[in-house]
């Protein structure tokens, strides 16, 4: 097949493990006598830099002309200046409206050979295979926030959650669509003891699985309470859906189950058009340039770029295979050793993927 990827390398880690996926998406490519394109565009602090916008025109226009779209990480130090006229995150988000990425996958599967970089124990994580739908362009980060000065001097700053219902329903139908695909579990996170919004989640949620999804096991469980389980029982949850913000700290939380943010990829994806891939983790600009960044993660994107994008099931699964092989074969990089073992850098980390395809 032919297929255009924009690749947006972004900021700190990011144009380096961004590298990586992109050889191997051209090996692949060969392996299979496919024709992918590549476009590479700015987005980020380095777009901020060069054109003093995160998100230039250009590269919203390549994104949506493009098959799908492959982004390193953005952000760092350098554009922390909460006076800024802009942030490299706003990019972020500004490309997922622009694309119309409603539904952010993120799925946290433990490795049998790592088990033991885990900060938990062996006993608990074993088996770990979640699959998170993080809703992406509603609620505290999108709706009206602003900060003004009240008259005794004091300022006050404010942030809406804001939901309808018809972005609840098109995200809870796709989860309840993949549950169906997995393990007929489906588990929803929300506040509905103290918010709104949430109890509007609950309401629609409890509707479409009653009336349309009888044949999936459903459970609501409060983000505080999830953000323990995750850490006592992992294994018993398949697929989670929840909202903008939980689906952000959880997710991150649960990163930590495989031992590493360098272990997990990320899609997001709407109803039409290009889906994002992406690492979970940032732009570690502590480690920038310094070649010792885990490409893995961004490796394990592509493989999910080449899956919902591209529908190359096959391709995908290689790339998949040939990760847990180096896994298995004990190669790692430093984010998975003990301080002070030796490990391999993020270029001959992805040699060896390439030697596995």
């Amino acid at each position: 097949m032919k297929a255009t990827i924009v690749l947006l390398p972004g900021d700190g880690i990011g144009p380096e493990v961004t590298t990586s996926a992109h050889r191997v998406l051209e090996a692949i490519a060969k392996r299979h006598g496919h024709e992918f394109r590549f476009q590479e565009c700015k987005i980020g602090g380095i777009a901020i830099d060069m054109f003093g916008d995160p998100l230039p025109a250009d590269t919203i226009a390549a994104c949506k002309g493009s098959d799908a779209v492959l982004l390193g990480a953005v952000g760092g130090p350098k554009w922390d200046d909460p006076n800024a006229k802009t942030r490299p995150e706003a990019g972020l988000l500004k490309i997922r409206k622009e694309l119309g990425l409603f539904a952010n996958l993120r799925p946290i599967v433990t490795f049998p050979e790592l088990l033991d970089s885990s900060p938990l124990k062996r006993s608990i994580i074993e088996g770990t295979d979640i699959l998170f739908f993080r809703e992406l362009t509603g609620g505290l980060y999108f709706g009206p926030s602003g900060c003004e000065t009240l008259e005794d001097g004091q300022q006050r700053a404010y942030s809406t959650a804001v939901y309808t219902t018809s972005e609840v329903e098109r995200i809870v139908r796709m989860a309840a669509d993949a549950a169906r695909t997995r393990r007929k579990k489906l588990t929803m996170v929300d506040k509905a003891n103290v918010l709104e919004a949430s109890r509007l989640w609950r309401r629609v949620t409890g509707k479409i699985m009653q009336e349309e999804y009888p044949d999936l096991q459903y459970e609501v469980v409060l983000v505080d309470s999830m953000a323990m389980h995750l850490l006592s029982r992992p294994t018993s949850f398949d697929v989670v859906v929840t909202s903008n913000m939980f689906g952000d700290i959880l997710t991150d939380e649960a990163s930590m189950l495989p031992g590493s943010l360098g272990m997990l990829p990320s899609a997001s994806i709407g109803s039409s058009g290009p889906g994002l891939y992406e690492p979970i983790h940032g732009s570690a600009p502590d480690i920038a340039g310094k070649g010792i960044a885990n490409p893995l993660a961004t490796i394990l994107a592509a493989a999910m770029l080449c899956r919902h994008s591209l529908g190359l099931h096959q391709e995908a699964d290689e790339i998949e295979r040939a990760v847990r092989k180096v896994l298995a074969q004990g190669d790692r990089t430093a984010d998975l050793v003990a301080k002070g073992t030796a490990s391999l850098g993020t270029a001959a980390m992805t040699e060896r993927v390439l030697e596995a395809l």
